[in-house]
């Protein structure tokens, strides 16, 4: 059970959910249906031993979604338990904080940033992080959280009264005006393209009911929610 006594956005809560990666039917699952939607942004490797870097990894959801796809699986995150969940799917595990990353200068031929951008305390520095490992036409992937009214309702008051189990995940202080984003990431020579995602809501009721079967996330015309970014740096 989560402390009371800790602080929204605490990465220690992901200590006390550590057997929640993969549990079916876990509070994390959103996390999992995301990652499988984001790895549908992700292209096949376009040369041998090219390099997929996952900012945030977690327990290392990405990684069934991506295999085959020709990438080593390199995933950073400050959580060990985390890690060694991420490792055990075939991850190289990194321990290291997002705005000082232990890499070199365009060693990635694609950055993934799933779910991290809303919880970290300094944007610019983890997008020019970001960024910096990127090599010119390499991708960047990603989904966060919009900063909006709408988006505090929906992932904080509605996700939290739904899903006890996470309550405090998230500091909606730190949410991402997606605007803000793409004029980051352009600093950087990134030009993002973003767009909505939501989950279906037939399967996403079914799933609060039953707590089996993934649910789809699909694009809508908003981001005044949750959206994805897809942007590759210039040559």
């Amino acid at each position: 059970m989560r402390s009371a006594r800790r602080a929204r956005n605490d990465p220690g809560q992901y200590d006390e959910l550590a057997g929640e990666w993969w549990r079916p039917g876990s509070p994390l699952s959103m996390l999992y249906w995301l990652a499988r939607a984001r790895a549908r942004l992700i292209p096949p490797a376009q040369r041998p031993g090219a390099v997929l870097v996952d900012l945030g990894c977690g327990g290392g959801l990405l990684a069934p979604h991506i295999a085959g796809k020709g990438y080593v699986h390199v995933g950073v995150d400050l959580i060990a338990s985390g890690l060694e969940q991420a490792a055990a799917h075939g991850v190289v595990p990194v321990r290291a904080d997002v705005r000082r990353l232990p890499l070199a200068d365009g060693c990635a031929d694609v950055v993934s940033a799933g779910e991290l951008l809303e919880h970290v305390p300094d944007l610019p520095a983890v997008v020019a992080e970001a960024c910096r490992i990127l090599r010119p036409g390499g991708w960047l992937v990603l989904d966060t959280l919009a900063d909006t009214a709408l988006s505090r309702l929906v992932a904080v008051r509605l996700a939290e009264a739904l899903l006890p189990a996470v309550r405090g995940i998230h500091d909606p202080a730190l949410f991402v005006d997606p605007r803000r984003l793409r004029r980051e990431c352009a600093r950087h020579g990134v030009a993002l393209d973003v767009r909505g995602v939501r989950p279906t809501l037939p399967s996403l009721a079914r799933w609060l009911v039953t707590r089996r079967n993934p649910v789809p996330i699909v694009p809508t015309f908003s981001t005044a929610i949750l959206y994805q970014g897809r942007g590759r740096k210039g040559t």
